[in-house]
């Protein structure tokens, strides 16, 4: 992976990730465990973490009956879990071959999902709805350049009351040299407006290779994150920080007991994996 910091028009970083993406969906849609979802009871593992501090702070403790906005979908493993809770959902993403596959999949589960094909910093205007909650799941907000303009959607988008939730990848976790034989720092944790560019030809699930495979990533810290929500005028109610991540960063993770990875024991207490957020509109 190169660690190249280079300072790249948005339009241009976007056609770049959007390629590589498309070119994910193949290897995603063998890697993904999608054939698991012929179960009803069946969700992704990634909702089945998120869902018990999501629904403490929702109406009844529930998403039956909610609108709901699902951000960055992709092949929409996670936004099919969300309407397997009873919601109406929205899944929202920039890969029509992401949202192709996601739309068969919901289908083939005679699932009722809307699918829209935008850009996430333009949400707001490729969406008509005002939604109860707006979901992120994880290894998302990376992939984004403005976090302020980001945060602007998701209060765009919700109604007054509703809920937004984001679990993703911890910035000191990214900061980390994934190679190293120990925990050493290698990337920029603080953002100076370049983004990081990286060239790989596999991805982080499943084997096979992408043909496009130059993609920029821009790292924002804790401190970026949450600003970003509270100065668009969301009410941050919680703030946690976790020890497992649903992919493994390091060859130097180990598969835990819950179908996630960690750092081998004695190193898991050191540095965060994860962090997850809630916040309201008031």
């Amino acid at each position: 992976m190169s660690s190249d910091h280079v300072d790249i028009s948005w339009d241009l970083a976007r056609k770049a990730n959007r390629e590589n993406w498309d070119d994910r969906v193949p290897i995603h849609d063998l890697a993904y465990g999608v054939e698991e979802f012929d179960d009803p009871s069946h969700r992704s593992g990634v909702v089945r973490d998120d869902l018990p501090v999501l629904a403490a702070w929702l109406p009844g403790g529930s998403l039956s009956g909610l609108d709901v906005c699902h951000l960055q979908c992709h092949i929409g493993t996670d936004t099919v879990s969300l309407a397997r809770e009873g919601a109406r959902v929205t899944g929202i993403d920039f890969s029509r071959p992401a949202l192709d596959s996601a739309a068969k999949l919901a289908a083939r589960l005679d699932l009722d999902v809307t699918w829209v094909e935008s850009d996430v910093l333009e949400a707001r205007d490729a969406l008509t709805a005002d939604f109860d909650v707006v979901y992120t799941s994880i290894g998302t907000i990376g992939w984004l350049d403005d976090l302020d303009r980001w945060a602007a959607q998701i209060v765009a988008l919700l109604r007054p009351g509703g809920v937004f939730f984001i679990r993703d990848g911890h910035p000191a976790l990214y900061a980390l040299d994934a190679d190293a034989n120990e925990l050493i720092t290698r990337h920029r944790y603080f953002p100076d407006g370049t983004a990081q560019q990286s060239d790989e030809p596999g991805t982080f699930v499943g084997e096979g290779t992408v043909s496009r495979t130059r993609t920029y990533e821009w790292p924002h810290s804790m401190s970026e994150i949450v600003n970003a929500l509270v100065k668009a005028g969301l009410r941050l109610r919680q703030l946690d920080e976790g020890r497992t991540l649903p992919w493994p960063y390091s060859s130097r993770m180990q598969p835990t007991s819950t179908a996630s990875w960690a750092w081998p024991e004695g190193e898991r207490d050191c540095i965060p994996t994860t962090f997850s957020i809630v916040a309201t509109r008031d």
